[in-house]
């Protein structure tokens, strides 16, 4: 096993987010690999912490990463943060992203917590794993 794919995958999942139409129509650029200072939009995304498990076999090295993404809004109810959470699940779901080393052989979703924060707001963490190779 290595680590040395992990911020190869993270750039490839960021970069793939901020392309894709339907969920920049609900967000616009609000999609952060790291949260900004300052005031933030109504609704944004933001890339979180992860997990990393070995599964390497005889032919390759491999790795298993859990990683989180978190769709934050400030609105009452679950109606944006819910579908803009949708768009990320849409827009990752088996996509195949190319990474500087290595490969993504799969890419699925794991679970998700939806809940209602202190301030009023909502958010949603959504878990997903990723296999890859490193051959």
């Amino acid at each position: 096993m290595t680590y040395a794919i992990a911020g190869g995958l993270q750039s490839a999942i960021y970069t793939h987010l901020t392309g894709d139409a339907a969920l920049t129509a609900l967000v616009g650029s609000a999609i952060y690999d790291a949260i900004p200072a300052g005031t933030l939009p109504q609704t944004y995304v933001s890339l979180g912490s992860e997990e990393v498990l070995d599964r390497s076999d005889k032919s390759a090295g491999g790795a298993e990463h859990r990683f989180f993404i978190t769709v934050t809004t400030d609105t009452a109810g679950f109606a944006d943060a819910k579908a803009a959470a949708a768009a990320v699940c849409d827009a990752l779901i088996g996509a195949t992203v190319p990474l500087p080393r290595g490969q993504l052989t799969s890419l699925w979703f794991d679970r998700a917590k939806a809940e209602r924060l202190s301030g009023g707001g909502r958010q949603i963490t959504l878990r997903f794993r990723a296999r890859v190779d490193d051959a």
